[in-house]
């Protein structure tokens, strides 16, 4: 994986707390954040699907399937 440096400028109380919560160290604090920041489209795409996937399972097959 090919990384980029940059410089930021963070309010102290806000890594702070982000840390506390990763138990991670500042660059993994930083890559987790914006790893969330990222995929929070897919999760918006995700939720406008929602009651318009219909699907049906069997579950009587599904059982049968264990056996």
């Amino acid at each position: 994986m090919k990384s980029q440096k940059v410089t930021v400028h963070v309010d102290p109380t806000l890594l702070r707390r982000a840390q506390e919560r990763t138990g991670k160290g500042v660059s993994a604090t930083i890559r987790q954040g914006l790893t969330l920041v990222a995929a929070s489209a897919a999760y918006e795409k995700l939720r406008a699907l929602r009651g318009r996937v219909k699907f049906s399972v069997d579950l009587r097959a599904l059982r049968e399937d264990r056996a």
